[in-house]
Parts: structure tokens; sequence; C-alpha cells
């Protein structure tokens, strides 16, 4: 060998040996399969993950919930926590269109509704209407104590369960928190499907008459396999999306003092007997 020649390799040699080493590879070992990040197989495991999803959040003992969208042209927010226990609660602030906010509190199927100052003149100075709502159903056709309860988490990951189609868009960050970003557009025969059948019959009477023909639904997971984002357009009648925020996070909702509390029942009663002596 040339006594230029091996000064060559031995160059050569000492660089191939930095090149393996600097890329954390030995020579002669081999490298080991790298495993897969949760948001890697919330994209390529759909069906896996979503069920994953669907266990982590059924734990859940409440959330912190923050809603907006438009419905029937008016703009809707709403904000509070929801107690995921027996029985459901949820203690909620809502906003309208002109920025009057009013705060509700759901204790199962009872629901308290903060009265504005100004109205409290007609309920002898209290501050709350608490209404029984668990009879109210049955002479409406609407569950209206599902109306907080459909808010859950767990309920919009089973939703995309139950219907055939969910893709996944990708990665996204949601209020700074990694994401895999699943959606699905459905008809609405489809969706009326997953809700309760107390509301199918008002719910397919409304989408009906705004022409609605389909939905999309979207949902946002994160690395613990737990809902951040949820949302639903239902064409020309609106949409909504709904945040969840503080998983597991210690809440106490309490029904507000009777002192302060005007049932809505006994009001009714006194006014029928006023209109019938």
């Amino acid at each position: 060998m040339s006594v230029w020649k091996k000064p060559a390799l031995v160059a050569v040699s000492a660089l191939s040996a930095f090149a393996i080493s600097a890329c954390g590879v030995t020579p002669g070992a081999s490298e080991a399969p790298k495993q897969p990040t949760v948001l890697q197989l919330l994209a390529s495991d759909l069906k896996g993950s979503l069920l994953k999803a669907v266990d982590a959040t059924d734990k859940t003992d409440s959330v912190t919930v923050t809603m907006t969208g438009t419905m029937a042209g008016e703009k809707i927010s709403m904000k509070g926590v929801l107690d995921l226990g027996d029985p459901f609660k949820a203690d909620m602030t809502m906003t309208d269109a002109k920025g009057s906010t009013t705060s509700v509190r759901m204790i199962g199927a009872v629901v308290f509704t903060e009265i504005p100052e100004e109205g409290r003149t007609r309920t002898g100075g209290k501050r709350w209407m608490k209404m029984d709502l668990s009879g109210l159903g049955e002479l409406t056709g609407t569950d209206f104590t599902k109306q907080f309860e459909n808010a859950d988490p767990v309920k919009q990951v089973k939703m995309l369960l139950a219907i055939e189609g969910t893709t996944v868009l990708g990665q996204e960050t949601v209020d700074g928190v990694p994401t895999v970003h699943y959606t699905v557009t459905t008809p609405v025969a489809t969706y009326l499907d997953q809700i309760d059948a107390a509301r199918r019959d008002v719910t397919e009477q409304a989408l009906a008459t705004q022409g609605v023909k389909e939905l999309t639904i979207d949902l946002w997971v994160d690395e613990q396999y737990r809902p951040r984002r949820a949302g639903l357009v239902m064409g020309a009648m609106g949409d909504m999306v709904i945040d969840y925020t503080d998983y597991d996070k210690a809440v106490t909702i309490e029904s507000p003092p009777p002192a302060e509390t005007a049932d809505f029942a006994e009001m009714l009663k006194g006014l029928q007997g006023l209109t019938t002596t």
C-alpha cells in the first residue's frame, strides 16, 4: 500500500466512526425500534385510540367546559363546571348576545336559575327559581336535563365511535396542548340515532325546518386520551364548540339556600288558585 493511501484510509475510517457515534449507533449494533408516541397512536389506530379515550374519560369526576357558538342566528356562550357523578351536576354561567349573564345550576333533574335583580319583586326578593324537570319531559317530549349532560366529554367520544366514516385530520394544538383532530360528516338520520330518544323528534323537526341534511362532528383528543375540544356544525341551524379543561379538579355544586329560592311549581299553583276564584 502506498504511503498516501494508508493515512487516507485511516482518516476515512475515523470520519465514519465519528458519524456513526454522532448518530448514537455503534458499529455492529442494531438500532432498537422506536415506540410510537401517543399522538402517533391516536392518528394511526383510530378505533383503538377512541376506545382508550372512552375508558380514560369515563373515569373522570369533573371537568370545566367553555361552550361558544351560534344558534338560530344568536351568539351563545356558556362556561362552568360539570360534576360527572351520580346525580349529574352542573354550575354554568350563560352569556347572551347582549352580554347579559345568567347563572344556572342543575342537580339531577332539578334546575336553579338566577333571577335578575329587577325581576325579584315577583318572587318576594328571592334570588333563585327552582324547577323540577323530571316530569316536564313527558309533557313536552324533550328531556331538558340532557342539555347539559350532553356536554359530557365521554359522550362526544362514543358518538364518533358509533358513526362510520370518522377520519383523522392530523395533529393540532388546542390551548397549548398537543392533540389529534378527528372529524366525520354524517346524515341527519345517523346523528339522530346517537342522541337521547326523548330529544329526537324535537331535534329532527328543528333540523328539518332549517333544511339541514348533514352534520359535521369534530373532536380533539390529547396525549392522556382525553377530549380537549368538541365541535358540531349543523348547517344553517348553527354551530357549537366545547372546550374541556381542568379535568378532575375538585368542585362543589350545591342547591341554593331554600330561603333564597322560589319554587316554580308552587308559584303555578298559586296562579291557578287565583284564576279559579
